[in-house]
C-alpha cells in the first residue's frame, strides 16, 4: 500500500539523509539510506522493513560483472558461439508453438517474431535458464557498488514496488546476476513501465508465462522507439572500390542510394529502399556485411554491447530465413593486450574510446576509423597491427 501525504519538508530532509551515501561505505548505513529515501518517496515504513530484511551483499554478483569477457571476442567467433544449429531450431519450433501470441505481437506492435526470439533465445534459451541470483539481493548489491549505482539504485525501489504489489518476493525472486527477471530478462522499472498480462490471469509472470514475457518484451522495444513492421538488417556484398570511410554507423542514406553506389543485397531486394541505412561491417571489409536500418539502433536500447547487438540483429533475421552469411576472410583480430595498448593510443589522441577495456565497442570503432582515414588507411573501422604499429 502507498502513503501518498508526505509533507514537503519530511521529504526533502530524507530525502538528504539518503543521498548522504549514494553508494559504498557501511552496508547497514546503505541500507538505512535505502529505507528512508523508500519511505520518503512514499511506501509504508512496514512495507519496507519486510522488503529490506533479508538483504545481503553477493560477492558473486561483483565478480559476474567484472567478468564479461565474452564481449570481447570478434563477431565471427561470437556469433558462432551463440548461434547453434540446435539453437536455431529450437527458435523455428517456439516460433510455431506460440505462433498466436507472435501474431498478436506484430499485430499489436509491429515487432517482428524473429527479434523476440533471437532475445529470448540469447536471455535464457527460451526460458531453461533464468538465472539464480537473489534479484533483491543482486540490485542491492550493484547499487552499493559505485560502477554503475545511477543504473541500479533506482532498480532497488522498482523491485520494492513489485513487492508492494505481490509481484516479487525479496527471498525467493531469482534471475540474472544484474537484476533482470524472466524469460526475456527485464529490469523491475521495465516490468512496471512496459509489462503486460498477456495470458490475462491479472498478473505479468515473465520467469514462467511465455504470453506474458513475449508481449512484455514487445512493448519494451515499443517504447525504446522500434518503428511497426519495420526491418533491422539484412547482408549485402560491396564494389571492391567502394569508399570505406562512408561505412559505419555514422553514415546514413537511403537504402536506395548504397544500391546506387554498388552495394547489391545478398539475396532478394533491399528490404526498404526508402528507408534510411547504414553500412555494417564488424570486421572490416573482408568479413561480413550488413545494411542496417533504424530499427537495428533500438537493440542498443536493449544492451549496449555491439558485438551482443549484431549478433542479435543477425540472429532474428536467420530466423526468419536469412542464410548463413558470407564469413570472408577477414584480417585476425588483435589479442586483448593489443586492443588495450590501441585504445590507449587513441585516448591519448583524444578520442573518447569508452574505457580501455579491451572491447571493440562503437565509440572505439568510430575511432579507429577516423585514424585510419588520416593514415591513408582503408577506413573500415578494424582494427590491425599495421593500424597499431602506425599509432
Amino acid at each position: 500500500m502507498r502513503i501518498l501525504s508526505v509533507s514537503f519538508v519530511a521529504f526533502a530532509l530524507s530525502f538528504a539523509s539518503a543521498h548522504a551515501q549514494s553508494c559504498g561505505g557501511g552496508f547497514g548505513s546503505f541500507i538505512d539510506g535505502l529505507k528512508t529515501e523508500a519511505v520518503a518517496k512514499g511506501f509504508d515504513a512496514k512495507v519496507v522493513e519486510r522488503f529490506f530484511a533479508s538483504a545481503r551483499l553477493d560477492s558473486k554478483v561483483i565478480r559476474a560483472d567484472r567478468a564479461q569477457g565474452i564481449f570481447q571476442m570478434p563477431f565471427i567467433d561470437f556469433s558462432r558461439r551463440l548461434i547453434s544449429q540446435n539453437r536455431l531450431n529450437a527458435g523455428i519450433q517456439n516460433g510455431k508453438k506460440w505462433d498466436s501470441v507472435f501474431d498478436r505481437v506484430e499485430s499489436e506492435y509491429g515487432v517482428s517474431r524473429g527479434v523476440l526470439l533471437a532475445f529470448w533465445a540469447f536471455e535464457t534459451d527460451f526460458g531453461a535458464v533464468q538465472g539464480n541470483f537473489n534479484t533483491v539481493n543482486a540490485l542491492i548489491t550493484l547499487a552499493h557498488d559505485c560502477r554503475r549505482p545511477e543504473l541500479f539504485r533506482p532498480q532497488v525501489f522498482a523491485a520494492l514496488e513489485l513487492f508492494d504489489r505481490g509481484d516479487l518476493d525479496p527471498a525467493r525472486t531469482t534471475g540474472a546476476w544484474a537484476g533482470e527477471i524472466g524469460m526475456v530478462q527485464m529490469l523491475p522499472e521495465d516490468i512496471i513501465r512496459n509489462g503486460v498480462d498477456g495470458d490475462g490471469d491479472g498478473h505479468v509472470t515473465l520467469k514462467t508465462s511465455a504470453p506474458d514475457a513475449l508481449l512484455s518484451g514487445a512493448n519494451l522495444l515499443s517504447s525504446l522507439g522500434w518503428r511497426k513492421n519495420e526491418p533491422w538488417m539484412q547482408e549485402v556484398t560491396m564494389p571492391a572500390d567502394f569508399d570505406w570511410s562512408q561505412t559505419g554507423l555514422e553514415t546514413w542514406r537511403p537504402a536506395s542510394e548504397w544500391l546506387t553506389a554498388g552495394v547489391q543485397p545478398r539475396s532478394g531486394s533491399l528490404a526498404a529502399p526508402e528507408l534510411e541505412a547504414a553500412i555494417l561491417m564488424p570486421q572490416g571489409r573482408q568479413g561480413p556485411t550488413f545494411l542496417v536500418y533504424p530499427n537495428y539502433n533500438v537493440f542498443f536500447e536493449w544492451n549496449q554491447s555491439f558485438i551482443y547487438v549484431t549478433t542479435a540483429a543477425y540472429f532474428a533475421t536467420r530466423l526468419e530465413g536469412a542464410p548463413i552469411y558470407q564469413p570472408g576472410n577477414p584480417t585476425p583480430a588483435l589479442n586483448e593486450g593489443q586492443m588495450k595498448s590501441l585504445q590507449q593510443k587513441l585516448k591519448d589522441l583524444g578520442y573518447d574510446v569508452g574505457g580501455v577495456d579491451g572491447i571493440l565497442g562503437a565509440r572505439t570503432r568510430r575511432a579507429v576509423q577516423l585514424e585510419q582515414e588520416r593514415l591513408g588507411l582503408p577506413a573500415d573501422a578494424w582494427p590491425t597491427t599495421g593500424l597499431l604499429n602506425a599509432l
